[in-house]
C-alpha cells in the first residue's frame, strides 16, 4: 500500500499516486500507467467509478475495469457492512459552516462532506450569495467552521463576482487575495462543457486541495439546450450521469458539493407556494439535501431545509449584509 505505482506516468502525478495498482489482479503494468494517466490515484477512486466510465477513459475492456472495480472495492471491504460501521464511516464526514449559526443547526453543523446539497430559488433571493459565501468558508480552519480546503466553482450564468469574494473574506477576518488564490474558476460556456470541465475536475480536487464544488447554475444549459417534450428524456439521462459523476467526486475525497437551481411555477398548486426545483424527478432523487430560498423583508431571506435523510424540516431568516449571510439579530 505504501509503494508508488509502477509504470510510467504523466508528469504530475508521480507525487499524488501513493499505492500500487499492480495489487489489483489482472493489473500489470501497462494497466497501472493507463490508470493513473486517467486521473486515478487511489482504490477509492477506482471504487465509485462505473465499468463502462473506467473503460471509456482507460481504453480497457468492460470485462478487465468491473474485476478492477471489485478488486478495489474487495480491498476496501466497501461491498457489504454493518451498519456499526456505516456509523463509524460517517464520522468521517465533516462540515463547512454558512456563516449564519442558525442555519448552520437546522444542517445538523453545516453543509456535509460525501453529499449534494442543492439550494433553490427564484432569481435575485441569493443564491449565488449563498455560493460565493461557502467558497470562502470552506478555507476557515478546521476549529473555525471550514475544511481549511479550497474550492472549484463552475460558473454557468457568468454571475461570479471576485469583489464579492473580497467583500466576505474581509467579513470573516481572511486575506482576501488569499482566499481568490483558492477559488478555482472555471467559466462553462453550455452543458457539454459543464460536464467536461467536471470530468477533468479530479485532477484540480488533487492539486489545488479542493474541499467544495459549486455549480451554479446546476441545469441553466441543460433546460436551455434541450427544449421540448421530444428532449426531455435526453435531458434528464444527461443530467442524471452528470448528478452520479459529482455524488462519486464527493465520496471519493471527502468534498461537500453545492449546486443552485432554478424554480419553474407548477400550475396544479391552487394553495401554497407554487414553486418548485427544476429538474424534476431526476435531481430530487440525485440530490441529498435541499434548501428553498426566499424573500422576507428587505434584506431578508428565508432559507428552508426541505429535504434531509435524517433532518426534520425547518427555516430559519437569515440577513444578507455587505460582509456575507448573517443571523437576524
Amino acid at each position: 500500500m505504501g509503494r508508488k505505482s509502477r509504470g510510467k506516468v504523466k508528469e504530475e502525478s508521480k507525487e499524488e499516486v501513493t499505492v500500487d495498482f499492480t495489487e489489483l489482479p489482472g493489473v500489470g503494468d501497462a494497466t497501472a500507467e493507463k490508470l493513473i494517466n486517467a486521473g486515478y490515484s487511489s482504490f477509492e477512486s477506482l471504487a465509485v467509478v462505473s465499468p463502462a466510465e473506467l473503460a471509456a477513459q482507460t481504453g480497457i475492456s468492460e470485462a478487465l475495469a468491473l474485476k478492477i472495480i471489485q478488486a478495489a472495492r474487495s480491498k476496501l471491504n466497501i461491498d457489504i457492512e454493518t451498519a456499526l460501521e456505516l456509523f463509524n464511516k460517517r464520522k468521517q464526514v465533516l462540515r463547512i459552516t454558512t456563516g449564519s449559526k442558525k442555519l448552520d443547526e437546522i444542517l445538523g453543523g453545516g453543509i456535509e462532506t460525501q453529499t449534494i446539497t442543492e439550494i433553490y430559488g427564484e432569481y435575485g433571493t441569493g443564491k449565488t450569495q449563498f455560493a460565493h459565501q461557502l467558497a470562502v468558508t470552506v478555507q476557515l480552519p478546521l476549529d473555525s467552521g471550514g475544511l481549511d480546503r479550497g474550492c472549484l466553482y463552475i460558473d454557468t450564468e457568468q454571475t461570479f463576482r471576485p469583489e464579492r469574494i473580497v467583500q466576505i473574506a474581509k467579513g470573516f477576518g481572511l486575506e482576501p487575495m488569499k482566499v481568490l488564490e483558492r477559488i478555482i474558476y472555471a467559466r462553462a460556456f453550455d452543458s457539454d462543457h459543464q460536464i467536461l470541465i467536471t470530468e477533468k475536475s479530479e485532477e484540480y480536487i488533487k492539486k489545488y486541495n479542493i474541499g467544495l464544488i459549486v455549480v451554479d447554475s446546476l441545469i441553466s444549459h441543460f433546460r436551455g439546450e434541450y427544449i421540448g417534450r421530444e428532449s426531455l428524456a435526453v435531458r434528464q439521462q444527461k443530467l442524471n450521469t452528470y448528478l452520479h459523476k459529482l455524488l462519486k467526486l464527493a465520496t471519493a475525497y471527502n468534498l461537500a458539493v453545492l449546486v443552485t437551481n432554478q424554480v419553474m411555477a407548477n400550475p396544479a398548486v391552487l394553495f401554497g407556494n407554487p414553486l418548485m426545483p427544476a429538474g424534476g424527478h431526476i435531481l430530487g432523487h440525485g440530490v441529498t439535501a435541499r434548501l428553498f430560498i426566499r424573500r422576507s423583508r428587505k434584506d431578508r431571506r428565508v432559507i428552508k431545509l426541505v429535504k434531509s435523510p435524517y433532518l426534520p424540516e425547518r427555516e430559519v431568516e437569515v440577513i444578507i449584509t455587505s460582509e456575507g449571510i448573517r443571523d437576524v439579530e
